[in-house]
């Protein structure tokens, strides 16, 4: 089990991520998050993103592994990329 500072340390990662995201600084995440688990695509006026993801989670006291991939579709609206679909792809999930 994680020690405290240890917690700590990705709950700090956690929250520069949400904030980077909240706060329209996308491109600030390239350097919170692994290359490798980033897929994008981008045909005309339409991209399709891949990511890959791993995590730990605890609920009613018991830890659990997930793992699967988000596939999310944007649509460029002028300058913005708009999310217009998402889904989970390869979920899987067992006890820790």
């Amino acid at each position: 089990m994680a020690d405290e500072t240890q917690r700590e340390g990705v709950a700090a990662a956690m929250r520069r991520i949400n904030d980077a995201w909240l706060g329209g600084h996308v491109d600030d995440l390239a350097a919170m998050v692994h290359p490798d688990i980033v897929k994008i695509d981008v045909a005309g006026e339409t991209a399709v993103v891949s990511l890959r993801y791993e995590m730990l989670y605890e609920r009613s006291g018991k830890r659990y592994r997930a793992t699967g991939r988000d596939l999310w579709v944007f649509e460029r609206d002028g300058p913005a990329w708009l999310a217009v679909w998402r889904t989970m792809l390869d979920l899987d999930e067992n006890p820790a």
